[in-house]
């Protein structure tokens, strides 16, 4: 018995003493942040983004490119100021969108477009042209999966060689800023008759389509505005339950600290 339990303690030294060396990968990387207004280090909601609590804990030089109110189609646009003023001098790109597109009711659309094409196939017999069925990345700007597919089309051909991850949009509640920007929680559906969750699960589909890791950020960080519980999180309890607060970056900014220690930041 002994020996089985200096075994077992043996072990758990050895563990430990293997963790005070592990290193996170994105440890003292240079990382560019596309997106809106929760990223948007303009926004005045919390003077402590997600993206500085990694700066502080990790050492991330951040290029933030983020803008309120900003949709997918913007991405583009934020790619293209990344590429002027950094080039390929940078190591990682993360992006959070998509909640502006569910409130502005960009309508989903499609993935792919299809078209019956010739192509030359062979198996077990000569080659020979057939007849088959042939999808292409639907390129719709006015559509929420075509803009994803403009984006990220764009992003792989632009770094083939970086790490490109995507964030689901969080959970919302209502943002009341004046008359003119008055946007209701997201237990009604927008004017196209979605709800957020369809947003959200074409950002999970969007991973597997463009080969590119998706963290669910609207179901790990456990933020839920919709509950007055949950309103310490965010910028204020009656009149904006979309922007997190200090608070709300802290809780997000330390669930992907763990999700990216799964991820290689660089290849």
């Amino acid at each position: 018995m002994k020996h089985i339990v200096l075994t077992v303690l043996l072990l758990l030294a050895a563990i430990n003493i293997k963790a005070e060396y592990i290193v996170h990968p994105w440890e003292g990387k240079t990382v560019a942040y596309f997106g809106d207004s929760i990223t948007d280090p303009r926004n005045k909601a919390a003077d402590s983004k997600y993206w500085s609590c990694l700066k502080d804990w990790l050492g991330i030089t951040p290029y933030v490119y983020a803008v309120s109110g900003r949709e997918w189609n913007d991405i583009p646009r934020q790619t293209a100021q990344l590429k002027q003023e950094h080039g390929d001098d940078f190591d990682a790109i993360i992006i959070f969108i998509g909640t502006n597109d569910y409130n502005n009711a960009v309508p989903l659309g499609h993935w792919y477009d299809e078209h019956m094409e010739e192509v030359v196939y062979g198996h077990r017999y000569e080659k020979r042209p057939e007849a088959r069925m042939r999808r292409t990345p639907a390129m719709d700007p006015d559509t929420y999966r075509g803009r994803i597919n403009i984006a990220l089309d764009s992003l792989k051909r632009t770094y083939p060689m970086k790490q490109i991850v995507l964030l689901t949009p969080i959970h919302r509640s209502g943002f009341y800023a004046n008359d003119k920007n008055w946007q209701v929680p997201e237990d009604y559906a927008n004017r196209c008759g979605e709800y957020l969750d369809a947003y959200v699960d074409a950002v999970m589909e969007a991973g597997r389509i463009w080969s590119v890791p998706v963290i669910d950020l609207n179901s790990l960080c456990g933020l839920y505005p919709l509950h007055d519980e949950h309103a310490p999180y965010f910028n204020n309890a009656d009149t904006d339950r979309l922007h997190p607060n200090n608070a709300g970056h802290y809780r997000m900014a330390r669930t992907l600290y763990w999700q990216l220690l799964t991820l290689p930041c660089t290849f």
